[in-house]
C-alpha cells in the first residue's frame, strides 16, 4: 500500500446539503455528534496502511482545513504519511475552478505526477461506509486492470440515480451507462449472485452500481486526462472513454452498508440509524477498523434527572431533567429542564458557556447556547451553536416540505426543520 496515492475529492458546493453547507464544505458536515464526513474515508486509508493522501476542495474549506491540521498529523502517529488539502486555484494555464471530478484530479496532475506510485485510489469525501481499500486495490492488482470501479448491489428503485456497469462472470465491466431509465435500464441487470450474494438477494438487486470509488494504474489515468482535455467527470466521461478505447476495467463488488450522503433527508437519516438497536446499520464501535477524529479532551456528559431512549450523547454535555428518544446529540450539547426531543439531531457546541456567563446573557434578555427550558423539537436538525429559547416549539406543524426562513434562522428541507448554525429562535417561537 506505500505503492499507492489516494486523491480525496470534497465535492462542489453541496446545494443539497444547505444550509448545513452554507458555512462549510460538504466533507466537513459533522456526523454522528463528534466525527465529520471526511474522517470515514481518511480513516478508511489510515486502517487499509495507506497514509498519503490529498483532499481536493474548492467551496467554504476554512473549517475543513482547520479539522484536518488539527487532527491528522501522520508524520508522527502513523509513519511518515501526510494528509493535505489542495484548494482550487485559478493560473495562467488554468483559469477556470474545478469544473467536475475530472477536471479536478487534472488541475493538480503535476503534483500526482510526481509522486512515484503505481496507482491511485479516487474517493469522495461525503459517504458513509466501512471498507478494507487493501483488498480493492490487490484486486485490482490481481486482474490486471487498468481501472477498477467499486460496484455496490442495487434494486430498480435505487439503480435510477446511479452510474450502472454491466460485467461479465469474471467482473470485467463491458458497458457502462449513467442514469439510465425504462428499456436502458433493464438491460443493464446483471447476474449479482456470481459476486456472492445469496440467490434471494441477487434477484432483488440485479444492478451494479458505480460508488465513485476507483483505482487507477498510474499511466492509465494520466493517459485518460492527457488525450481528453475536454472531459470533466469520471462517471459521464472518463470512464465510458476508457471502455471504448479497450482499456482492462473491472468490477469490484461492495456488498455492505454505503450512504452517499448527498441530501439533507438522507443526512438525517443515516445520523439517527446510528442509535438503532440491537445493531446499527453502521457503528463507529469497531476496535479492529476505528473512525479517527479530532481528540478534544472533553469532560464526561452529566445527565441530572433525565430520561433517555435510543439516543447517543456527546461528550462535555448537559442534560438537565428533560426526555430524550431516538436523537444523536454533540459535543457540548446542553439541555434544559422540561425540554422533549424526539428523532433529532443536535450538533452541539464549539465552546462551552459557564454558568455565570449563562445567567447574565438571560439577564440581558439574550439565549444561551443549546436548548431552553420547555422546549419540544421534533424531526429535526439543530446545527452547532444555536441558541433556542424557552418554550419554543419545533414540530413543522402545518406538514411542509420545503421552506427558506433564513430570515428567521431556519430552513425546511424534505420535511425536516433544519435550524442553521449560529442561529437563534426567541423564546415562544412555533414552527
Amino acid at each position: 500500500m506505500k505503492r499507492v496515492l489516494a486523491i480525496i475529492l470534497g465535492g462542489g458546493a453541496g446545494t443539497r446539503l444547505y444550509p448545513l453547507t452554507k458555512m462549510r464544505a460538504k466533507p466537513a458536515v459533522p456526523l454522528a455528534g463528534k466525527y465529520r464526513l471526511i474522517d470515514i474515508p481518511i480513516s478508511n486509508c489510515i486502517n487499509s496502511d495507506i497514509n498519503k493522501m490529498y483532499v481536493m476542495t474548492q467551496f467554504n474549506s476554512a473549517s475543513l482545513n482547520r479539522h484536518l491540521s488539527q487532527t491528522y498529523n501522520l508524520s508522527n502517529s502513523f509513519g511518515g504519511g501526510f494528509v493535505e488539502v489542495l484548494a482550487a486555484q485559478q493560473t495562467p494555464d488554468s483559469p477556470t475552478w474545478f469544473e467536475g471530478t475530472a477536471d479536478a484530479v487534472r488541475k493538480y496532475q503535476w503534483l500526482f505526477q510526481e509522486w512515484d506510485v503505481d496507482e491511485y485510489l479516487i474517493l469522495s469525501g461525503d459517504q458513509l461506509y466501512r471498507m478494507d481499500y487493501s483488498l480493492f486495490i490487490e484486486h485490482h492488482r490481481r486482474t490486471g486492470a487498468d481501472l477498477t470501479v467499486a460496484a455496490l448491489p442495487v434494486d430498480t428503485k435505487q439503480a435510477e440515480a446511479f452510474g450502472l456497469m454491466r460485467t461479465d462472470e469474471d467482473g470485467n465491466i463491458k458497458e457502462f451507462r449513467e442514469k439510465p431509465k425504462g428499456d436502458s435500464l433493464l438491460e443493464m441487470a446483471v447476474d449479482t449472485s456470481r459476486f456472492g450474494l445469496s440467490a434471494e438477494s441477487a434477484k432483488e438487486r440485479p444492478y451494479l452500481a458505480s460508488m465513485g470509488i476507483y483505482v487507477f494504474s498510474r499511466q492509465t489515468l494520466f493517459d485518460l486526462l492527457d488525450q481528453h482535455p475536454g472531459y470533466k467527470d469520471f462517471g459521464k466521461e472518463i470512464i465510458p472513454e476508457a471502455l471504448s478505447r479497450g482499456d482492462k476495467l473491472q468490477s469490484y463488488v461492495f456488498d455492505d452498508y454505503w450512504e452517499d450522503i448527498g441530501t439533507i433527508g438522507a443526512f438525517y437519516e443515516a445520523n439517527l440509524a446510528l442509535t438503532q438497536q440491537p445493531t446499527p446499520p453502521f457503528s463507529f464501535y469497531d476496535e479492529k477498523f476505528p473512525i479517527y477524529t479530532r481528540p478534544r479532551y472533553l469532560p464526561p456528559s452529566k445527565l441530572v434527572d433525565a430520561q433517555i431512549t435510543n439516543s447517543i450523547v456527546g461528550e462535555g454535555s448537559i442534560l438537565k431533567s428533560c426526555s430524550i428518544h431516538h436523537c444523536v446529540l454533540g459535543v457540548r450539547s446542553r439541555i434544559e429542564s422540561d425540554v422533549v426531543l424526539q428523532d433529532t439531531l443536535v450538533m452541539g457546541a464549539d465552546f462551552f458557556e459557564s454558568s455565570d456567563e449563562r445567567a447574565l446573557l438571560q439577564e440581558r434578555g439574550g439565549i444561551p447556547v443549546g436548548v431552553g427550558k420547555g422546549t419540544t423539537v421534533k424531526r429535526a436538525i439543530l446545527d452547532k451553536n444555536t441558541r433556542i429559547g424557552t418554550g419554543v416549539t419545533i414540530v413543522n406543524k402545518d406538514h411542509v416540505e420545503e421552506a427558506d426562513r433564513s430570515d428567521q434562522g431556519f430552513y425546511i428541507r424534505n420535511g425536516i426543520v433544519v435550524v442553521q448554525k449560529n442561529a437563534t429562535i426567541p423564546d415562544g417561537t412555533v414552527i
